[in-house]
């Protein structure tokens, strides 16, 4: 078996704390529609909008403002009041400017494996907003590469792995989603590290390939280095 020589990051809720906003401001707009739509079918209903949206606005912030925009319409029958819009559209600006909260472990876990290997961010969403946290989150000068695509593929991870000069093979990705980090890199016969993180969105479950030889689960960040070592 090919020894390890790239290891792979995704971002938001490996590495920082991500989710627990989109939640948040979920629950916000549910508040403001109360008198138009009890909270659980408002949330029905905004998951069909996203899941609906994902091919015309991509994973993201923007996205899930405008599908609460399009929910919001229609749940209303088209007479949302247009100060709730403005609310709903200053939650996202919110979003895209909150402080970002690096996870328990996240620099230790990317110094150890920068020391001893070629470590890549592969994170989805919006490029501005992913520019942005990486930016703030201090990590930057430690990843030889930053990828950020619109989906994770089995056939986006080859080619990752590839053009960073290494056959997937020899190469691992470390992330919280077993739906976009992990059963896609096996996919692609790379090695997927599944590091649970709480809060997961709806359209990321998956189960996991337990059986399956390159796949491995940590309880958080801080045992990625030993098994680095172990492997």
């Amino acid at each position: 078996m090919a020894r390890i020589s790239l290891v792979g990051f995704d971002a938001d809720d490996t590495l920082w704390h991500n989710e627990q906003f989109f939640r948040l401001t979920e629950a916000r707009f549910a508040e403001l529609l109360v008198d138009y739509a009890d909270p659980d079918h408002l949330s029905e209903r905004l998951l069909e909008a996203e899941r609906r949206n994902l091919g015309h606005y991509g994973f993201g912030i923007k996205g899930f403002v405008l599908s609460m925009i399009e929910t919001a319409i229609e749940v209303t029958d088209d007479r949302v009041p247009a100060r709730i819009i403005r609310e709903i559209i200053a939650a996202g600006q919110e979003m895209l400017s909150h402080p970002i909260e690096l996870l328990p472990h996240a620099r230790a876990a990317v110094e150890a494996a920068a020391a001893d290997y070629r470590v890549v961010l592969v994170t989805k969403g919006d490029l501005l907003d992913q520019e942005r946290k990486l930016a703030q989150s201090g990590l930057g000068e430690l990843f030889d590469g930053v990828e950020i695509v619109s989906d994770k593929t089995a056939t986006v991870y080859a080619r990752i792995f590839a053009h960073h000069g290494v056959g997937a093979e020899s190469a691992m990705m470390v992330g919280n989603s077993l739906k976009s980090d992990v059963c896609p890199a096996i996919d692609a016969g790379a090695w997927g590290v599944y590091v649970p993180q709480g809060l997961v969105w709806a359209l990321e479950h998956a189960e996991a390939p337990e059986d399956h030889p390159r796949y491995r689960e940590l309880a958080d960040l801080g045992g990625l280095a030993s098994l680095l070592q172990q492997i």
